[in-house]
């Protein structure tokens, strides 16, 4: 091992890799790609979808309400009044997502059809690729099984509209599969679990086949299920400069296959500081419930929020998981629709008390920060806040939030994808600039 070997590389890690801040600002580096009032640099335009959550006027950012709009229509019509009708949304979606349009019922029945019959997995997958040495995050059982289906495609290297559409609209029908049997093939493997395999119910939607395949009886109810595809619809894309979509348009861009590009997007969204976030939130909520003894007691609350704040409790790190956002300031309109939904399952439940406590700390955080802090900033609660609180009341396993999150958005890193492929033209490729450091005289080995 190198640690036990004690070679220079792992002593001096943080030595070697560090950069003096100072020439950040000296070559007035974007960092993360941001402007120092915190909006995004430019990298591109897309027709796809726009997230808004402020103005500049006069060269100062101004806060606004968010909206989310999907080819131009706004979450909330997509969705309707209620965010629950009694059809299934997330296919809609998708279909809109990628082909630019509302389809019409025809359409639409077609599309699923499509879907539909691209479930089945190659012969032999789930014992041979899935079970196999299962890794201990599903996200890379995931970006794995992606890469693997590349094998399975006689086509793979095929950069045509028609095969694009074709594997997009496979790994949208497959993911959900490969993810539940991943969760089972996980569970056998580090928690002696049972691998349960539920074959997969033809004409089922996204959101039943997820649930119909992860119950050990298979049963669900409707209400369960709309839930479900309300939040599918909710993180099938949010605009073409988070993390993950950037990174599947910069592979896209070098020209390499389907398969790498929309598997490095999965890589990017397990990270904690993306997709993979979700998982502190639900920590730092825990953290809260057992360190407030009353929940109800909101001077108790802000008490261990500033605790938090000030890098005492929980991970010490200063931040309040679920609040905040790259581009929202007012509202996150992803957040309202799960803090809407969230609020009529929690209503005459045991889960009530909980879902009160979440409302205080999205409440109290932005005063606890602006006083311990001693700056105000305009922050709303983003959509992790209450979505791992909905899927909690639906009994969806934590192991499962971040891989629900990968299985709606590849809908949306399609989209992405087949617009860098006819409008971007370009390898993507931003310059780093070399510190001032003295040229070095070459050393033979003998003499170092």
């Amino acid at each position: 091992m190198l640690e036990e070997n004690n070679i220079a590389l792992y002593r001096r890690f943080e030595e070697i890799n560090t950069i003096d801040p100072g020439y950040y600002a000296h070559y007035n580096v974007k960092r993360g790609l941001r402007n120092a009032d915190g909006s995004g640099v430019i990298a591109g335009v897309t027709n796809i979808s726009d997230v808004h959550g402020y103005i500049m006027r006069d060269g100062n950012k101004c806060p606004e309400e968010g909206l989310l709009r999907y080819r131009g229509y706004d979450i909330y019509d997509l969705l309707g009044e209620d965010c629950q009708g009694q059809r299934f949304k997330f296919e809609e979606a998708a279909y809109l997502l990628l082909m630019g349009d509302l389809p019409t019922k025809a359409q639409l029945e077609c599309f699923v059809a499509a879907i539909d019959a691209e479930r089945e997995l190659p012969d032999g997958f789930t014992a041979s690729m899935i079970m196999k040495e299962t890794p201990s995050d599903i996200m890379n059982i995931l970006a794995r099984s992606i890469l693997l289906l590349y094998a399975n495609d006689p086509a793979a290297e095929d950069r045509s509209p028609n095969h694009e559409i074709h594997a997009a609209v496979s790994l949208i029908s497959r993911l959900p599969r490969i993810m539940v049997l991943s969760y089972y093939a996980q569970l056998a493997r580090f928690s002696n679990g049972s691998m349960i395999m539920h074959r997969f119910i033809p004409g089922q939607s996204t959101a039943e086949t997820i649930l119909s395949m992860l119950r050990p009886d298979r049963s669900f109810t409707a209400e369960e299920a709309h839930m479900l595809d309300v939040m599918l619809c909710l993180h099938a894309e949010h605009g073409g400069g988070n993390n993950s979509t950037f990174t599947c348009r910069v592979l896209s861009s070098a020209d390499t296959d389907p398969y790498s590009a929309y598997a490095g997007a999965v890589g990017s969204l397990k990270g904690f500081k993306h997709g993979g976030a979700n998982h502190q939130v639900l920590a730092m909520q825990e953290d809260f419930k057992q360190n407030v003894k009353d929940w109800a007691d909101e001077e108790e609350v802000a008490a261990h929020l500033a605790r938090i704040v000030n890098k005492e409790a929980f991970d010490k790190t200063g931040l309040v998981y679920g609040m905040g956002h790259a581009v929202y300031t007012l509202s996150d309109p992803r957040a309202v629709i799960c803090k809407r939904f969230a609020e009529k399952l929690a209503a005459g439940t045991p889960f009530e008390a909980e879902f009160n406590l979440l409302k205080a700390i999205e409440r109290l955080a932005p005063q606890v920060i602006a006083q311990e802090k001693g700056t105000a900033k305009d922050m709303c609660a983003n959509i992790d806040m209450y979505s791992g609180f909905v899927y909690s009341i639906m009994g969806i396993p934590q192991a499962l939030l971040t891989p629900l999150f990968a299985c709606a958005r590849m809908a949306g890193w399609a989209a992405h994808r087949f617009e860098e492929i006819v409008s971007g033209k370009r390898i993507i490729r931003p310059a780093y600039k070399p510190t001032s450091i003295e040229k070095r005289d070459y050393q033979d080995i003998s003499q170092r």
